[in-house]
């Protein structure tokens, strides 16, 4: 039974075997008679010239077709380590620092009617120090936001200023925008701080509107001044305070030729005053009339003329402008004033040719020059010469360090 089922299947396979043999047999012949033609076509080297074959250590290809045969590098070994110094035993380790000082001075150029003149280019500017020229390494006209201090003078002697002293704080923190920074901060017998800074516009008028029934009678401007000074050497690029005040002190502790040094050994901060009472001071000069100022000491027209002194002073001397407004309606015309000063201004730096970090103070000058190297002048849309101002920082004080 199972032979006769496995019969056919045999047959098959042994048929299938013997076609494989044969058809290996035919192939095997044609090759052979294939190889002895192609040695054939092959052109035989010329005399005297060998086949150059390509060194085992060439990567690539050995051919015409493929990409190129890039040798390989030799393996070579690793080159050692630098040698470290031998310490020496008891010997502490130094390193050495170069300190290189850079001048940053802002400078604000505008015509009489105080349009910024916004053309000028680096080589319009001349830097002087001591009277020696230097050469201005970086330029640039900021509109950066601003980071400034609303110092406010707010004490009981003060009663005919308040509405002046409040319409000024607000207009200044109407005319900020959202990028800013601004700290609000008020003074009396001492500082104190409303809020520290904030961009928030609204925090800002709430701080204000917390001055309304002031506590002492004292007003210590210096005393105010220095302090803030003080804790904007702290903060780092420009800074600037707005001092809304009278300009009388009373009873501080810091004197006034205190106070200027502390301005010239202060770094990057300009102060815009901004005076109060214009109109009480001239009815009283006229009238007679006769009033106190913090503690029942009587103020004249000579106190607050001396005041007036000492704020263009400080503006002066860290490049700011004093302003002494008559009326209410100019204060929002005055602080967009100040802002259009502190948002556009020339910065100019330079590496002092007097590298000496001694401690001195150096006087700044700064002139504007043509092309040609004489006196710049500018002119209006009409073609008439327009008579421009500069402001700038008087000086600077040079780092000290003890050797």
């Amino acid at each position: 039974m199972f032979s006769i089922g496995l019969a056919p299947h045999f047959r098959w396979s042994h048929r299938f075997a013997v076609a494989v043999v044969v058809i290996t047999l035919v192939l095997e012949v044609l090759l052979w008679q294939a190889f002895p033609a192609a040695a054939q076509d092959q052109p035989a080297p010329a005399a005297g010239q060998q086949k150059q074959e390509a060194p085992p250590e060439a990567g690539g290809p050995q051919t015409d077709v493929g990409p190129y045969a890039i040798p390989k590098k030799k393996d070579e070994p690793p080159a050692p380590p630098p040698e470290k110094p031998k310490k020496i035993e008891g010997m502490p380790d130094f390193s050495i620092r170069v300190d290189v000082p850079l001048v940053n001075v802002p400078v604000l150029v505008t015509t009489k009617d105080g349009q910024f003149v916004s053309v000028l280019k680096k080589e319009n500017f001349k830097v002087y120090e001591d009277g020696v020229p230097q050469t201005v390494t970086n330029f640039d006209v900021s509109e950066a936001p601003i980071t400034a201090v609303l110092l406010v003078e707010f004490t009981a002697g003060d009663y005919y200023f308040f509405n002046d002293l409040l319409t000024a704080a607000y207009s200044f923190a109407y005319s900020l925008k959202k990028e800013d920074w601004v700290a609000v901060s008020y003074y009396d017998i001492k500082p104190h701080i409303l809020t520290d800074f904030t961009q928030d516009k609204r925090a800002v008028q709430e701080a204000l509107g917390q001055l309304r029934v002031p506590g002492f009678s004292e007003s210590n401007l210096f005393d105010a001044l220095y302090d803030t000074l003080d804790r904007l050497d702290r903060v780092e690029g420009r800074k600037y305070i707005i001092l809304v005040t009278t300009g009388v002190d009373t009873f501080s502790k810091i004197n006034l030729d205190q106070m200027m040094k502390k301005i010239k050994v202060t770094r990057d901060v300009t102060i815009f005053p901004i005076s109060v009472g214009f109109q009480v001071r001239t009815y009283c000069e006229m009238h007679n009339c006769g009033y106190t100022h913090g503690i029942g000491i009587p103020v004249g027209e000579m106190d607050y003329l001396q005041a007036d002194n000492e704020m263009k002073t400080f503006a002066g001397m860290t490049g700011g402008r004093a302003y002494f407004p008559r009326f209410q309606g100019e204060y929002p015309e005055i602080f967009r004033s100040i802002m259009g000063d502190i948002r556009n201004q020339y910065n100019l730096s330079y590496h002092p040719t007097n590298p000496k970090l001694d401690g001195t103070y150096r006087k700044l000058k700064i002139e504007l020059v043509a092309p040609d190297g004489g006196p710049l002048k500018v002119k209006d849309q009409k073609g008439k010469d327009v008579k421009i101002q500069i402001i700038a920082r008087e000086g600077y004080t040079a780092k000290h360090t003890v050797e």
